[in-house]
């Protein structure tokens, strides 16, 4: 197998991975600001890592994923509204701040779940991270790169940049923020206008707040992914992962207030996924073109011609490279359902196949055709090795897909492949499909329904043969056997099903 190479955004140019510490990975992966439903944007990147992290997980390490929940403040600055989302919107739903944090973590939870995703190793929160954060900033203050005003503290970029290379991960200039940095409340307090907030004095209606050595107030947004990178993963990492929207100004900070605070550059290996637009545009409330995962998965959204299942969304997230545009559209998304339809019926076929394996020997009747399927599945690994290329893994399995099913339509003999190509083939289609991309049948929301039907028919049919009702009883039982469908009835008085 090659070695696994990723795009490093900070030097722009594919690496070989080498993890700091033999054998294990550390990984960062900015979470969500939980002050609303999470929405398409949010689909990409932790689709996106949540391969990385199975991917990783495949190839033997063993991985800390730390992915945040952004649940305090987030004031943010230099091209964006400053504002705390989380008091405003509190505020607006007339909820206390952490129940609305709650509330909508919980739906983010929910959504993650519907896409499969596994869960972080530790998943902290900015709140439950504040004495870390200050002192933190205590510690830049005390190196000379922080200053504090009326009750704030900011970060000396101009200082920094003198000896630091600041604006590389982004590909900005120093003199180029000076001059394009809009003019916000609270510029006044500052030496330059590029400078960013560690710590924001608490205006007297703020509802969030909490005491600091420069009175009450609340962390600036970029100060609590250092703090929980650091904490959980020491002060140099493998990989940082989000969106390429985050490249600046939040992981060009990050970089900066952590190099300070720890003495050493944070992060090895920079990763940023693309953005996601609709229809061709950009995202954004302006458009109009917000759309929301439960209104994706309901279809209820006029840009939406129908609901889609989370598989399919994952799926088509899959099939571009994390690091191209990806653009989504009514007509994209139904070629992807047909699509993983078509996939996972032959994954289906294949798994059948496994009861004919008896006809397999050890060489191949068609060695032509072996060598190509062997080729192709062989393939699946070095795509994965050259920046988790998951697209070009998913184009090899549909080169696949009518091998397969002529195998299982007997127009091609299955003994023209060899047992070892065979059994690599099914092995490999169920690890990616399932172990690596994460995907599951869209049938299972069917299957789910199905159980709840027969947990209802095994409780009437319970009943009656408390009530002595044979007839009935009998009657559930036999006609579920004539569709395929076995009932088993247990010792204790439970009863077990089971498809033929």
């Amino acid at each position: 197998m090659s070695e696994l190479k990723l795009y490093n955004s900070y030097s722009r140019q594919k690496e070989v991975f080498e993890p700091i510490t033999p054998g294990y990975v550390g990984m960062y992966v900015c979470g969500p600001t939980v002050s609303g439903e999470s929405h398409l944007g949010h689909a990409r990147p932790y689709i996106t890592f949540d391969v990385v992290y199975r991917y990783l997980q495949y190839l033997g390490y063993k991985v800390r994923y730390v992915r945040n929940i952004t649940d305090a403040g987030h004031f943010e600055e230099e091209g964006r509204e400053a504002e705390d989302k989380i008091s405003n919107k509190a505020v607006l739903e007339k909820l206390e701040p952490m129940e609305l944090v709650q509330k909508y973590t919980n739906l983010f939870h929910w959504a993650m779940n519907q896409f499969n995703t596994l869960s972080p190793s530790i998943e902290p929160t900015a709140t439950g991270h504040i004495v870390e954060q200050i002192e933190m900033i205590k510690k830049i203050i005390a190196d000379g790169y922080a200053y504090e005003t009326n009750g704030s503290v900011y970060f000396d970029v101009k200082k920094y940049a003198a000896g630091h290379d600041y604006g590389k991960l982004s590909g900005r200039k120093i003199e180029d923020l000076l001059e394009t940095t809009r003019e916000l409340e609270g510029q006044e307090e500052k030496k330059d206008a590029a400078d960013f907030a560690l710590w924001k004095a608490a205006p007297p209606k703020h509802i969030m707040r909490w005491q600091s050595p420069w009175g009450e107030g609340f962390p600036g947004w970029h100060i609590e992914c250092s703090a929980m990178a650091t904490k959980y993963l020491g002060a140099r990492f493998d990989i940082h992962g989000g969106g390429m929207d985050l490249q600046f100004p939040h992981h060009e900070s990050e970089i900066a207030q952590s190099t300070i605070c720890n003495h050493t550059a944070p992060v090895k290996y920079w990763m940023h996924n693309n953005m996601i637009t609709i229809n061709g545009r950009k995202m954004g409330k302006s458009y109009n073109n917000v759309i929301k995962l439960t209104e994706l998965f309901s279809g209820d959204h006029p840009l939406l011609s129908q609901a889609y299942h989370p598989m399919v969304v994952r799926f088509f997230i899959l099939q571009s490279h994390y690091r191209s545009t990806l653009d989504f559209s009514n007509e994209a998304l139904q070629a992807s359902e047909k699509g993983l339809k078509r996939l996972w019926e032959a994954y289906e076929n294949l798994i059948r196949l496994k009861e004919r394996d008896s006809e397999l020997s050890a060489t191949a009747a068609d060695a032509e055709l072996d060598a190509r399927v062997k080729k192709g599945v062989e393939a699946f690994d070095e795509f994965m090795n050259d920046d988790f290329n998951t697209a070009k893994v998913l184009a090899n399995m549909f080169e696949l897909v009518p091998v397969i099913n002529s195998i299982k339509d007997k127009t091609i003999p299955l003994n023209h492949l060899s047992k070892a190509t065979f059994d690599l083939l099914q092995k490999q289609f169920h690890t990616y499909l399932e172990t690596i991309m994460g995907l599951t049948s869209v049938s299972e929301a069917d299957n789910k329904k199905l159980n709840d039907v027969m947990q209802l028919l095994i409780e009437i049919r319970k009943e009656a043969r408390s009530r002595k009702d044979f007839v009935t009883s009998d009657k559930i039982r036999n006609q579920l056997a004539n569709i395929g469908i076995l009932l088993k009835d247990e010792k204790d008085g439970a009863a077990s099903w089971s498809v033929e």
